[in-house]
């Protein structure tokens, strides 16, 4: 993949991997379209480089998410890359009462169905123009899950198989899978230990990127592929333990 002269559009863009990954691919001179919930944060982002433009949307919201599309189309039909990596993780099980449906719903819609419809409605775009790629962030709970955020590592293993899947039917746009261990964003504050930076997770992403290495296993996740492939039960009891 070409790392300069593209446009790239990066969900939940204002902070975590999310942020660093608009800064890393605009040191390499690319254009970026930073999307996110959070005003303060955007205008934060745009004033770091002015190859940044920010638009403001939920991506959980149809009727937000149809605004963003709509923009796409109409102001930057050059778009060749898409990296979907707005998440959100709720650290609770079903047996948490203020675990509620409202949350769950959340989680499915933001992790999953959001990305998916985002990925049908631009893929157009993106099959039009070259060097084009998406980008799904996933995570290491995807290939063995942990005791808690039993709907998070639901909606990660959904989508590490829908990128397989997705990689088989497109031919000119590459599918790329982030996954990562415990990374150090405000989702995991106050939660677990050695965790990595979101540099480090992008130093190992962009040469993946760049060789064309689809499946791109950060760090940790690495260790936990090889155990799991030589003995799942050594893998499940080592996650079962996991309470961060």
């Amino acid at each position: 993949m070409k790392l300069y002269n593209n446009k790239i559009l990066i969900t939940g863009a204002t902070s975590g991997i999310g942020r660093e990954l608009a800064e890393r691919f605009c040191q390499l001179d690319n254009q970026i379209i930073a999307i996110g919930r959070n005003e303060i944060r955007l205008e934060e982002l745009v004033k770091f480089d002015k190859r940044i433009t920010s638009f403001e949307c939920d991506i959980s919201s149809q009727l937000e998410l149809n605004r963003l599309v709509t923009y796409i189309n109409q102001e930057h039909k050059d778009l060749n890359v898409l990296i979907n990596n707005a998440g959100i993780q709720y650290n609770q099980t079903l047996l948490d009462e203020t675990y509620t449906l409202q949350k769950i719903e959340n989680e499915i819609s933001t992790n999953l169905t959001s990305p998916i419809k985002l990925i049908t409605s631009l893929i157009p775009v993106l099959q039009r123009n070259s060097n084009s790629a998406i980008v799904n962030v996933s995570s290491g709970l995807a290939i063995v899950p942990k005791a808690k955020s039993a709907v998070y590592c639901g909606t990660k293993a959904a989508i590490h198989i829908f990128s397989k899947s997705l990689r088989y039917q497109l031919d000119k746009v590459k599918v790329f899978e982030i996954i990562p261990p415990l990374v150090d964003t405000e989702m995991t504050k106050g939660r677990g230990k050695r965790k990595i930076s979101p540099q480090r997770l992008v130093d190992e992403f962009i040469k993946a990127y760049k060789n064309n290495r689809y499946e791109v296993n950060i760090h940790k996740v690495k260790l936990l592929r090889i155990i799991n492939r030589i003995s799942p039960k050594i893998a499940d009891r080592i996650m079962k333990g996991v309470t961060i």
